[in-house]
């Protein structure tokens, strides 16, 4: 029987889209790799075909059970909002295409679990990650939030124990 188990936590970005694996065996959390896929100044489906290659690469190289995604927030600009719920899609279709499931936390979620406080700053996240991974640096900020989206993912998210989310979406501190 396996106990431990693999997680790439993503944040999805169209210039710079974060990953982060551990490992969870029991309560345990393993740092296992960070970084970032970055684009380079080219047309949007070339950018998509980069992350998507690339976080296929990441996954065929360390064979993740299970894959995090951080859900887009809306922007005030209703374009930029656009753009990276595509950077979001290529994530997920380079999870999809290795067949494994996707689970989605927002910003608050991931802040929540990984802080103690939905509205922390990005330092704060960068700062607790290292802490509850014992790194001996500090990853770039990208790399910080996809592993707090892993170690969200990792503790059940929003204290929800070992609950599965996958499908579904908090509304209001509720499932829906």
């Amino acid at each position: 029987m396996k106990n431990k188990t693999r997680i790439l936590g993503i944040d999805p970005g169209l210039r710079i889209t974060g990953f982060g694996i551990i490992d969870k065996d029991g309560a345990v959390l393993t740092y296992v790799s960070s970084g970032c896929v970055k684009t380079l100044d080219q047309s949007l489906p070339l950018r998509l075909k980069q992350i998507l290659n690339n976080l296929n690469e990441i996954i065929v190289q360390h064979h993740p059970d299970q894959v995090v995604v951080e859900q887009v927030f809306v922007n005030v600009n209703p374009k930029t909002t656009l753009l990276l719920g595509q950077a979001r899609g290529a994530a997920i279709c380079a999870a999809v295409l290795n067949n494994l499931e996707v689970s989605e936390y927002t910003a608050l979620q991931i802040k929540q679990a990984v802080v103690g406080n939905g509205h922390a700053k990005k330092e704060q996240v960068q700062a607790m990650v290292v802490r509850l991974l014992k790194l001996a640096g500090n990853p770039s900020a990208d790399a910080a939030d996809a592993l707090a989206c892993a170690i969200c993912h990792a503790h059940g998210g929003s204290g929800l124990g070992h609950i599965s989310t996958t499908g579904y979406r908090m509304k209001r501190g509720r499932l829906v």
